[in-house]
C-alpha cells in the first residue's frame, strides 16, 4: 500500500481570494502554475513515519485513494483522489494559507502532474446523486488524526465503522450549525478526531462525505456526533471547476 503525499509550502503561496465564479477559475489556473513550479509530489510507504490515526480504529490495509496533505513535511489534513489529477479535501484545511477557491466547506486541489494509477494508487468514486446514505447505514471513516482527545497519532492508517445518524440527533447536538442539505453526521465506537479533516466518509465503496468538524474537547462525542460535508450537495461545483484546468 502507498499513501500519496501532497507537500504544501504555504508560506510561499500567492495571496488569492474568491469573490465569484470567474475569480475561482482564475485562481485555479494560478494555483496550477504554482503547483507546477513550487510543490513536491511523492509517494511514501507505510514503513515511513506517517502520522495517521482514528479514535478506536483498526488498521486500514488497503485504501489506495488516501492522500496526506502536508505543511513543512508535517501532516495537517487528509484528502482523497477523485481523478488522476484532483484531490478532494476540506476547505478549512487552508485556514492558515491564503488560497480560498472554495464553496462552503469543499476544496479541490490540483496535483502538479497526473498520477499513474495502479494497484496501489486508485480513485474513489463520488456519488452520482441521491447516494448520501440513509440513517442507520453502516459506513467507514479513515484519516490522519489523533487516536483520542489530545492524544497521539498512530504510525498506521486506521479506520472505523460508523453509523449515519438521523437528522434529529444531528440537530440536537449541533443546533443551527447543522445544515441538513449540506451535512451528514455519524457516530460509532470509533470516529474522527483532530487532523482527520478532509478525509472521506465511505459508504458502499463511494465517498459520500468529507470529514468536517466535531467536538474537539471530546473526540467522537455521543452528544455531538462528527459532521461530514455532503458531497452530493457540491457535485455540480466540483465537476464544473475540474473542467477548467486540463
Amino acid at each position: 500500500m502507498t499513501i500519496i503525499s501532497l507537500l504544501l509550502l504555504a508560506s510561499r503561496l500567492p495571496h488569492l481570494t474568491f469573490t465569484g465564479e470567474s475569480d475561482c477559475v482564475r485562481i485555479l489556473r494560478v494555483f496550477h502554475w504554482y503547483v507546477l513550479n513550487n510543490l513536491t509530489y511523492n509517494t511514501i510507504s507505510l514503513s515511513a513515519h506517517v502520522n495517521v490515526g482514528i479514535v478506536n480504529g483498526r488498521e486500514a490495509h488497503y485504501r489506495p485513494y488516501m492522500v496526506s496533505i502536508q505543511l513543512n513535511k508535517q501532516h495537517i489534513c487528509g484528502g482523497f483522489l477523485i481523478s488522476a489529477q484532483w484531490v478532494l479535501t476540506a476547505a478549512h484545511c487552508w485556514n492558515s494559507a491564503t488560497i480560498q477557491c472554495i464553496v462552503s466547506t469543499v476544496l479541490i486541489l490540483l496535483l502538479y502532474q497526473k498520477i499513474h494509477l495502479n494497484n496501489n494508487v486508485q480513485l474513489i468514486p463520488l456519488p452520482k446523486g441521491g447516494e448520501d446514505g440513509t440513517a442507520n447505514r453502516v459506513c467507514s471513516v479513515m484519516g490522519w488524526g489523533r487516536q483520542w482527545t489530545n492524544g497521539s497519532p498512530s504510525a498506521r492508517l486506521l479506520e472505523a465503522k460508523v453509523l449515519i445518524e438521523n437528522k434529529q440527533k444531528c440537530h440536537y447536538g449541533w443546533g443551527d450549525e447543522y445544515i441538513d442539505s449540506q451535512m451528514i453526521c455519524v457516530f460509532g465506537s470509533g470516529g474522527s478526531c483532530e487532523y482527520d479533516s478532509g478525509g472521506p466518509l465511505v459508504c458502499g465503496g463511494t465517498a459520500v462525505g468529507i470529514t468536517s468538524f466535531g467536538d474537539l474537547s471530546n473526540c467522537n462525542s455521543r452528544l455531538k456526533p462528527n459532521v461530514y460535508t455532503k458531497i452530493s450537495a457540491f457535485l455540480p461545483w466540483i465537476k464544473k471547476n475540474m473542467r477548467y484546468v486540463k
